[in-house]
């Protein structure tokens, strides 16, 4: 447990759960990619074993005292295991080079089982590397796992371009390459949360900056609303996240059913606390880029203490996070300020004068 806190995160979302009083308010910087930072690894380094995964993720907590470790399964898991070509870039998140559907009238050539445990390396290496982190600290700090969503899949394995224009001139084949993304997804969360890991799913892909509500509502919703139900009849919990600006499907986001719903830095959070806040815990909003990468300790400062001002009093909750994954080479200094920030404005019971100024 951190020096400066008076609960562990697991009693503190037992707490938040349940409405009873916490020490403070949850935090949760989105410290997947750049977690190698705080041991001096570059990312190819951290994302080689299972071993090194997990040391990453316990040396933030115990830097920070965050309340979520997170393991990386990624958004690009379902391509390559199916055959699409990834980069291997020293200091980077991996990008995909050539994709493994180059015909979406091919689609059932696709074979589910490369997608199992039992068949795909990688996913070995992120199951051990989280049943190793939740072995090291998984007493004190929750573990989720950061996996796309459905169209986020499908985009890992035909090419992106590809795929928006399958949405007019074949959807039908769409549809059943989503479908089969969808199978395989259930498949791949249901290891996870037999080992008692968290499902952030995260669908870039299927951002309103990309897509329309009308694309989004058939083409993502109805795959996501089957993935939730199956993530809760395996008793794990979910945390929905879109990449980009989601304000115009907010409120049909939290129609898919996920237990808490977090939001990008470019939506609005008291909009977000207006349309969802009644129904869900929120998590938001702290700009990634401009403030925790290129700002200073006093940006980040005033960032928390506005996000706070937008969202303390949501209905069913708010949970202070990143609008986004940190990565790059980011300042760790202000991980720490975002940290110390929320333990002065989010000290518990809540008094909106802390940061009224």
């Amino acid at each position: 447990m951190h020096k400066d806190d008076l609960m562990t995160p697991n009693e503190r979302l037992t707490a938040f759960m349940t409405g009873k009083p916490m020490d403070r308010l949850l935090a949760m910087p989105v410290v997947c990619s750049m977690s190698g930072l705080v041991l001096g690894m570059t990312h190819k380094e951290k994302r080689s074993s299972a071993l090194n995964e997990a040391k990453a993720q316990v040396a933030c907590y115990e830097r920070f005292g965050n309340d979520l470790t997170i393991i990386e399964y990624g958004l690009h898991g379902v391509g390559k295991a199916l055959g699409s070509v990834m980069s291997d870039p020293e200091d980077s998140i991996p990008a995909i080079m050539s994709y493994t559907l180059t015909d979406i009238n091919n689609v059932e050539q696709l074979d589910m089982s490369k997608l199992e445990l039992k068949n795909d390396k990688k996913f070995q290496l992120h199951v051990e590397a989280t049943k190793i982190l939740i072995d090291e600290v998984g007493k004190e700090v929750p573990t989720g796992v950061l996996i796309a969503g459905p169209f986020t899949a499908a985009a890992s394995i035909y090419q992106t371009e590809h795929l928006l224009r399958a949405t007019r001139k074949n959807p039908e084949k769409l549809h059943q390459l989503l479908q089969f993304c969808t199978e395989g997804l259930k498949m791949i969360y249901r290891e996870f949360i037999k080992v008692g890991a968290v499902i952030l799913l995260c669908d870039p892909i299927a951002s309103g900056t990309i897509l329309n509500r009308k694309q989004y509502l058939e083409f993502v919703l109805p795959y996501t609303i089957d993935l939730m139900k199956d993530i809760h009849e395996a008793k794990g919990m979910v945390c929905y996240h879109i990449c980009g600006d989601t304000t115009a499907i907010v409120g049909d986001m939290v129609q898919s059913g996920c237990d808490m719903l977090s939001i990008d830095n470019r939506v609005d959070l008291a909009y977000t606390k207006q349309v969802a806040g009644d129904k869900v815990p929120i998590l938001g909003n702290v700009d990634p880029v401009e403030v925790l990468y290129l700002g200073n300790t006093q940006d980040v400062d005033q960032a928390v203490k506005r996000c706070l001002q937008q969202a303390y009093d949501s209905p069913c909750g708010y949970i202070l996070a990143s609008g986004c994954d940190l990565s790059g080479n980011l300042p760790l200094e202000n991980i720490d300020q975002f940290m110390a920030s929320a333990r002065k404005y989010g000290k518990w019971p809540l008094d909106p004068k802390n940061f009224s100024n």
